[in-house]
Formats: C-alpha cells, sequence, structure tokens
C-alpha cells in the first residue's frame, strides 16, 4: 500500500526562486527519479558582506544524488544556470538539456570551473521532446523573453502533463522574429494540464509587459542626440537589447568598445549563433577609440546593476585602469535595478555625475523593458493553458499572492491554488495538491576564496556592526597575569573609558583564574594544564562582560600566551621549555600565543 501511494504521488520541491528573486531552481521526484529545472543564483543583499554569490542550499540534492537523471536549462539567465558549476562539484548531474545559447554560455562556465566532466551538455530545438527517465519525458516549448532561445516546458509525467513556464513574456513582436509557441500550449490545454507553475515576477503590474521592441526609437533618439562619446550599460545576457544597441551603433556610425568579460563572452556566443548580426568592423579594442573623435565612440559596458567588479561600477569609482570619465560623457542605464540592487545602482549614477557625466536612468526613458509577462500575460498562460492545480513561482511573497489570485480570477478553485516557499514539499497526485513536509532550504553563500559559512558571516557582520576587541594576556602555570592584559579596540564606539575597561578585563580573567584553575587541571593527570579549556572561558567571559558594560556586541578575539613551565600540558598546546636571558640570571618564560575568534 506504501509503494503504491509513493508512486501514485509527484513531489514538486521548489530549492529557490519563492520569496525571492533569483536563484531559481526546482526538483521533481516520482519514485526514485529526479530531474531538476534549472539551478540559479542570487545577488547578496548589503549585509552579506563580501560575498560574490548566493546560492540555494543543495542538501537535499547531496543526499539524493543517486535519484539524479538529468536537468533542463530553461534559458541562459545566471539565475538560472549561474549555479550548475557549483552543484557539479558537490554531485554528478548524468545530462543536462537546455537551448543552443544557454548551452553555450554554460560551456565555458563548467570548463573554467574544471567541472566540464561532470556532466554531459545537449542542445535541444524547439518541440523536440526528450525522455530523461522513465518517468520524466520533456517538451521544450519556445517563449519569449529578454534572451534569445528561451523556453517553456511540457513535463510529461505518468499523473500528467506538469507546464513550467519558466521565464516569459507576451511578445508579439520579438526582435528575432522567433515567435511564442501558442499553439503548443493551446494543444496541451485542450488534452488536459495537471498543473501550472508559472513565472510570478511582474503579478503586480496591470496590462502586458511592452515589446523589447519598444526601446529601440527611444535609445535611436538618445544615441542621435549625443554629441560626446557615449557609455551604455545593459545586462549582458540580454541579447535582444545588445543586438538592439549595435544596430543603433552602426546606424550612427558609431565604432564600439566592448567592456566587461561577460559582456564579451555573450556577444561572442550570440554572432556565433546568429542572434546578433553585425559587421566585424564595428568593434573596436580599446586602445583604438583614443585616435578617433569622441563622438564617433559608443563603449557598451557591464555595470547596470551596480556590481562591485563590473566595469562600469569600477569606473565610477576611478579604479578602471583604461577609461575615466570626463565632462560631457554621456552614460545610459538601459536597465531598472533588480530588487536590493536599487542602492548600488544609485551610488554607481552619484559617482558618474559627481565627475561630469550626463547618465540617462529611469523609466520615464522609455529604454528599458522587462523580460517578465504582466496580469494580462499571465492571464493568457492561464486561458491557454486551463490547468487544474496552480503554483506560482519566481517570486517574492506578495508576487505569489497576486499571481495566485489572478489564477482564482481566471476560474481556478482555490482549494487547487498554493503557495509555497522554498524546501516545501508539494504532493501532487490527480485528484489533490498539497505540501507534504520540507526539506533544507537555505543559503550557500560563496566569495572569491569558496564557501562563506554561517559563523564567518555572522563575524563579518558583528565586525560591521560593532566592530572588534581583542584582549591578548600570558598566563604561567602558577595561575597568574604575567603582564598586564592588552585591550585593544577597533571600530567600537563606547563610553566607557578604555583604562576602565581593561581594569574590568583584569579583575575578570583573575577572577576566573582564581576561582575555576582546578577545572581546567586534566582529571587523570594533576599536571596537566587544558590551556583550550583555559582560552574558551575566558573568552566566553569576557564576551559576557563587554556585552553588559558597552551595551553592544563587538567581536571579542582573545590571544592567549602561555608561560614555559616544566609541567607538562595538554596535547592541544605542546610543553615549552624554559630559557634564561644572559644579561639577567632570573629565568625568563618563553611564550606561545594562540588566537581564537568568538564563535
Amino acid at each position: 500500500m506504501n509503494q503504491i501511494t509513493k508512486e501514485s504521488t509527484l513531489k514538486i520541491i521548489p530549492l529557490g526562486g519563492l520569496h525571492e528573486i533569483g536563484k531559481n531552481t526546482c526538483v521533481l521526484e516520482y519514485g526514485d527519479e529526479i530531474i531538476l529545472i534549472d539551478a540559479g543564483i542570487a545577488f547578496p543583499t548589503d549585509e552579506m558582506h563580501g560575498v560574490n554569490i548566493v546560492l540555494p542550499d543543495m542538501t537535499y540534492l547531496r543526499e539524493n544524488r543517486h535519484k539524479i537523471k538529468g536537468m533542463i536549462a530553461t534559458h541562459g539567465h545566471e539565475d538560472h544556470i549561474g549555479g550548475i558549476a557549483y552543484h557539479l562539484k558537490q554531485f554528478d548531474i548524468p545530462i543536462i538539456y537546455g537551448p543552443k545559447l544557454a548551452i553555450a554560455l554554460l560551456r565555458d562556465k563548467l570548463h573554467e570551473a574544471g567541472v566540464a566532466d561532470r556532466t554531459t551538455l545537449k542542445t535541444v530545438e524547439p518541440r523536440e521532446m526528450t525522455r530523461i527517465s522513465s518517468s520524466f519525458l520533456v517538451e521544450f516549448i519556445r517563449n519569449t523573453h529578454s534572451i534569445a532561445d528561451s523556453f517553456t516546458l511540457a513535463i510529461h509525467t505518468p499523473l500528467g502533463v506538469i507546464i513550467h513556464t519558466g521565464d516569459f513574456k507576451v511578445d508579439y513582436t520579438p526582435i528575432d522574429g522567433e515567435y511564442f509557441d501558442f499553439q503548443k500550449l493551446a494543444e496541451h490545454g485542450e488534452k488536459g494540464v495537471l498543473c501550472l507553475l508559472s513565472d510570478s515576477t511582474n503579478a503586480e503590474l496591470p496590462g502586458s509587459t511592452a515589446s523589447e521592441r519598444s526601446v529601440y526609437p527611444n535609445l535611436d533618439r538618445i544615441i542621435s542626440q549625443t554629441e560626446g562619446r557615449l557609455m551604455v550599460t545593459t545586462f549582458a545576457s540580454s541579447v535582444h537589447r545588445v543586438n538592439i544597441i549595435l544596430q543603433l551603433a552602426q546606424k550612427h556610425k558609431r565604432k564600439v568598445v566592448v567592456i566587461g568579460r561577460s559582456m564579451l563572452n555573450v556577444i561572442a556566443h550570440a554572432r556565433t549563433l546568429g542572434y546578433i548580426t553585425c559587421s566585424e568592423d564595428l568593434f573596436i579594442p580599446l586602445k583604438a577609440a583614443r585616435n578617433i573623435p569622441d563622438k564617433q565612440v559608443l563603449i557598451l559596458t557591464t555595470g547596470s546593476q551596480g556590481e562591485p567588479l563590473a566595469a562600469l561600477t569600477r569606473i565610477s569609482r576611478g579604479e578602471h585602469n583604461h577609461i575615466k570619465v570626463r565632462q560631457g560623457d554621456t552614460i545610459v542605464f538601459s536597465a531598472n535595478p533588480i530588487p536590493g540592487n536599487t542602492i548600488s545602482v544609485v551610488n554607481t549614477i552619484d559617482r558618474l555625475m559627481m565627475q561630469g557625466a550626463n547618465v540617462i536612468y529611469g523609466r520615464h526613458h522609455g529604454i528599458h523593458v522587462s523580460g517578465h509577462g504582466s496580469q494580462e500575460d499571465h492571464k493568457l498562460m492561464l486561458a491557454l493553458t486551463r490547468p487544474k492545480f496552480f503554483v506560482p513561482v519566481h517570486g517574492e511573497h506578495r508576487m505569489l499572492v497576486k499571481h495566485a489570485q489572478t489564477a482564482y480570477e481566471m476560474g481556478i478553485s482555490s482549494e487547487n491554488i498554493i503557495i509555497v516557499k522554498n524546501g516545501d514539499v508539494i504532493e501532487l497526485s490527480n485528484n489533490s495538491i498539497n505540501v507534504a513536509g520540507k526539506v533544507p532550504s537555505g543559503i550557500e553563500l560563496v566569495d572569491q576564496s569558496g564557501v562563506v559559512h554561517e559563523n564567518v558571516l555572522q563575524d563579518r557582520q558583528q565586525l560591521a556592526k560593532d566592530g572588534v576587541i581583542i584582549v591578548s594576556a600570558s598566563i604561567g602555570e602558577d595561575r597568574e597575569l604575567i603582564d598586564s592584559p592588552q585591550v585593544d579596540l577597533r571600530g567600537v564606539v563606547t563610553k566607557v573609558e578604555k583604562n576602565v575597561l581593561q581594569q574590568l578585563v583584569v579583575r575578570a580573567i583573575e577572577n576566573i583564574l582564581k576561582n575555576r584553575w582546578e577545572d581546567f587541571v586534566a582529571i587523570n593527570n594533576k599536571n596537566k594544564i587544558n590551556w583550550s579549556y583555559v582560552k574558551e572561558e575566558i573568552e566566553s567571559t569576557l564576551q559576557r562582560l563587554i556585552k553588559r558594560e558597552l551595551r553592544s556586541e563587538p567581536l571579542v578575539i582573545f590571544v592567549l600566551q602561555i608561560s614555559d613551565t616544566s609541567v607538562s600540558t595538554t596535547s592541544d598546546i605542546p610543553a615549552i621549555s624554559e630559557t634564561k636571558s644572559k644579561a639577567n640570571p632570573k629565568v625568563y618564560r618563553r611564550r606561545r600565543s594562540t588566537a581564537s575568534a568568538a564563535s
């Protein structure tokens, strides 16, 4: 009976992309088979000091790696494929299917990360059907988005068809002439769709999202009217927008300098695949741009989101080695800030303006349109697919709620609509949908050196908020302080005088040494002192003391200096022999230092 129940339900487990923007990752599981839909990254928040990217917690997939049969990449945006290289370092994925551009971009990422041998990449065409396992047959349906080569998925399972929209908007006049395959969606709707998982990013916005073509005349006007040097920034992966900018540069006889590794990479692949068409002589190297008039130069650069390491951000800070902002430069932001990036973007704009640039940005200029559908686009998707069950995905909580309301207005009963969180296990049968449990669903943070564990991030946050106090003390085997402890404050604001704080520290350490010394001696050998225990106890005591006296919580680092002694110590800290100073017959104790950050 348990086996029958197990096989008659399908699990849908979103690991990222819900109640947030980014790191879109979804698991479909039937019996002992798992397929993955996308594996993206997100931008770090301001509190994630030093973090470069945010990944979903993949504990569930690490624990169930033997079930993984394959992955589908719906398109080539970083919030859908950016995490794959990191995950392949933890578990193999037998095969990854995706459209040509996404697979081309992904192949570079995997080779750079040294994990290309952990999977097989395979491109698929619109309307192609691929059997990934005995339980999952996937059909790829062309949709329209802000990047070329984007798919909606029709996933055939033993229970019925699941439609996963991927990111989409309804663009009736796409730049590349590749139209949304409404016919195929309608066919599935006619036959019966068990469940629809649909992009919710613009669910709060009434009407329809404008076509990508709508930005052309506005960018055309700006480029034609700009007299001096022109810089334009947009998402590197917005291939259609990049194509428009290159077409306009050619129209207005401007040579193009491409700055930023991701921009160079995407343009190269898009030209190879035919998504960008322009002559080779349109592009010139940066050095050559110095030899032609400013009005004949267009610099196409990354940095539309204020990313710390992006080219335009470094230019705004005066840190770029080859480009400096000059009075009279015009800089165009053909992108709107992603939620969470607004402060970084406006700071970049301010810095550029302070250096004399004319910065053109904001919705009122009509130089950016979203790649995500609004309410009327959502209604069309619901009308075409006519799903029995509905799950809004890819969006913050209010967006999911609004999308659920739209589905209800379109005739889906409230008991057939659920709003879930990352990690929720959706259990789907022919007649019901419910949340049947939860799997780990946190985040994994990565900086330039590797994974940033939670305790490290907490230390960084504590340092940024309240500073750090470093206390160093020398202790002998006679439980006495050899020197007065040194107290060093960095980034700490307090009304307590430093000498008063030092007295409190001395008193606290002396009290521990006087009243707790026997606790620090090993039970079976009273000649062994557990110096690690001594350090931990003093450190935790100082943390409580400083929190009480300063009414703040700076990071406390206690450095313990241990004197030489003829008494043996624990294996944690080897014994150190005594030495004598020739200048003074008095015995001096050579010290060994250990340091530890508060956990």
